[in-house]
Formats: C-alpha cells, sequence, structure tokens
C-alpha cells in the first residue's frame, strides 16, 4: 500500500474574469478552485489538462492568495507614499479573519485571512521593486506636509517616528529640506492672526505645534513689519 501513486487532480479549465481580465479562474476536476493573474498562470505552468497532487493544489493556492494580495497592496502603495510601517501594518490587517452576512442566507460566515507567510512575502517584494521605501516617503511626507498652511520641523519629525521612520533617515531628510521653522510660522501666522487677537495665546498655539519661543517670537516681528511695510 505504500507504493500506491498519491492522488492527482486534474486542471479543467482556465477561463479569464468578466470584471478582471487580467485574473484567470482556474477550475480544478470539474469545479472552480481559485484564481491567478495572467503572468503567474504562464510562470506556474499552469494549463488545461495538468495534473497535480494535493501539495501541489495546496502550493497552488497560496499563489493565489500571493497573487491577489500583492495586487491589492500595489494599489494601496501607489495612492500616495507609504512608510514600511505603514504597509506592514495594512498587510497584517489582511492576516485577520472577517465576517461577513450571507445577502442569500442572512448567515454570519468568517472568511480566514491570508497566511503571515504571505503577507511578509508580499512586503519583500514591494520592498525589493522599490514601492516602499521610507527614505523616498520621508521626502514625500517632509515636502508635501501642510506645505501651504505650515508645519514646524519637530511636528513632521514626530510624524515620520509614528509612522516607523527611523531617526537617522529622519534627520537626513530634514537637513536636505529647503523648509524652515520661520518661513512655516509666517504661513500659520498669516492664517491664524486673526482667530487669535491676543499674543499671548497665538505664541501658546504655535508653541504647541512644535515651534520655539524665540522662531515664534522672530516670526511674530517679521509678519509685524511686513504688514507695515508701505504697500
Amino acid at each position: 500500500m505504500d507504493n500506491l501513486p498519491a492522488k492527482t487532480h486534474t486542471i479543467t479549465a482556465l477561463m479569464a474574469q468578466v470584471h478582471n481580465p487580467d485574473r484567470v479562474n482556474v477550475s480544478v476536476d470539474g469545479k472552480y478552485k481559485f484564481s491567478l493573474d495572467i503572468a503567474q498562470v504562464a510562470d506556474l505552468g499552469v494549463k488545461v489538462g495538468r495534473e497535480v497532487t494535493a501539495a501541489e493544489l495546496a502550493d497552488l493556492e497560496v499563489e493565489s492568495q500571493f497573487g491577489k494580495l500583492y495586487a491589492r497592496a500595489l494599489e494601496y502603495c501607489l495612492s500616495r507614499p507609504h512608510s514600511v510601517r505603514e504597509v506592514a501594518d495594512y498587510l497584517r490587517r489582511k492576516t485577520l479573519s472577517r465576517r461577513y452576512k450571507s445577502r442569500r442566507t442572512g448567515e454570519i460566515k468568517e472568511v480566514p485571512g491570508v497566511s503571515a507567510s504571505v503577507a511578509e512575502r508580499v512586503l519583500t517584494r514591494l520592498r525589493d521593486k522599490g514601492y516602499v521605501d521610507d527614505e523616498q516617503f520621508a521626502r514625500w511626507w517632509v515636502e508635501n506636509r501642510n506645505i501651504n498652511k505650515g508645519v514646524s520641523r519637530r511636528k513632521l519629525s514626530n510624524e515620520l517616528t509614528a509612522k516607523g521612520v527611523s531617526r537617522d533617515i529622519i534627520e537626513h531628510t530634514l537637513a536636505e529640506s529647503e523648509r524652515n521653522d520661520i518661513s512655516e510660522l509666517v504661513k500659520i501666522v498669516a492664517k491664524k492672526r486673526q482667530r487669535y487677537p491676543d499674543e499671548k495665546k497665538l505664541i501658546a498655539y504655535l508653541a504647541r505645534q512644535g515651534f520655539s519661543y524665540d522662531d515664534i517670537k522672530q516670526a511674530l516681528d517679521e509678519f509685524i513689519t511686513a504688514k507695515d511695510a508701505p504697500a
């Protein structure tokens, strides 16, 4: 009995999805089993008539998970730059099971998440391809965060730290940036001066935004000088 051949399954149909022609539905033994993207079909040698063992079938289902998660994660990364931690957190959420209510039966069903190893593999691929990079993310964040409203370097640093960017990258990025606290303060003062007619309250507000007292006083003096200058 130990010499009996392992049971095999047969890939019986490949069909492009109606709403996403880049993905292919794979039927095994006459029933839909999983989907793959077109590149995976070619790379994995998936074709009608191919016989696969249970272990090979399980491996193909893992590749299906990987392909779907990679496509979703890539779309997430292309929506705007993200830090490595942000993407890792996004992928971790995909490993959690979720519940939904069946429209047909009203039954509550639970769908398991992807495996942690698949999520880690997706993150590695995104980093290898350059879609996730903390240095690029930090530069984007510093140069675009509240560009018109103004923001202190300390606040930028704290925000990047919260997103998992290393201290070395933060310091290097801020050192390269042309943004400085005086010019950022002038932007904020111009927008907030009427809201805070009491200068002490305005100074307190600016201090809470991460600016130093000396920079605040200098910016206020520059703002008053510019405002009083003849047109």
